[in-house]
């Protein structure tokens, strides 16, 4: 069975919305591209490392419709390595509308997105949702993913969608390896699902942190 990665960039307020650009989601929101004065070359190769299996991209509407107008057309610039693998895999759409599939290889899931996307667990090693805070929050309802690439960025914005949105559920994460920080404040925070729900304890009590063995 394949694993379904959840890669985001969020705020210290995890708000996760329009990082790249003032054109991707720019509804009601002023702080469009924040993410920008702070990529540095230690997020870029975390990032590329982070992409290394990648054989599928799932993507909410929006998220589609931005990666589908863009990437098309980087394969000779500084991305290109990753044009070159969006371009060439598999990329499925989680959308209730009529989605443009017009970028090679786009696939329109069905009504039964849960379903939908535990098939593609299956036919897939390594299945890559990036963005799509929408999306997210199902996947987060249902329990549907394996690994959670949470980078967070030293600003406070007060405003815009957030990473856990009204699709959190309670649940044990698992640090998967020591965070990496960046010169410029940014954070990787890279977690796997871990079984059963968050336990409670005393804090006032020798024991305290004396979890499962």
């Amino acid at each position: 069975m394949g694993t379904i990665h959840i890669d985001l960039f969020a705020t210290l307020d995890l708000v996760g919305q329009a990082p790249g650009s003032p054109e991707e989601d720019p509804d009601g929101f002023p702080f469009g591209g924040w993410q920008a004065p702070l990529f540095d070359e230690t997020v870029g190769r975390h990032v590329g490392a982070g992409m290394e299996g990648m054989d599928a991209l799932l993507l909410g509407r929006r998220t589609y419709d931005i990666f589908a107008a863009h990437w098309p057309n980087q394969a000779d610039g500084v991305d290109g390595g990753i044009a070159t693998l969006f371009n060439s895999i598999p990329k499925y759409v989680a959308s209730r509308g009529n989605p443009d599939l017009g970028w090679a290889g786009s696939t329109q899931l069905g009504p039964d997105l849960v379903g939908a996307v535990r098939e593609l667990r299956d036919k897939h090693e390594h299945v890559h949702v990036i963005g799509s805070l929408n999306l997210v929050q199902t996947l987060l309802r249902e329990r549907l993913f394996d690994r959670l690439d949470l980078w967070v960025f030293p600003l406070v914005l007060g405003v815009g969608k957030k990473v856990f949105d009204g699709g959190a559920v309670p649940a044990n994460l698992e640090l998967l390896e020591p965070p990496v920080a960046s010169a410029k404040g940014a954070v990787l925070l890279r977690y796997g699902l871990g079984a059963g729900t968050p336990g409670t304890g005393d804090m006032a009590r020798e024991d305290r942190g004396a979890g499962p063995s």
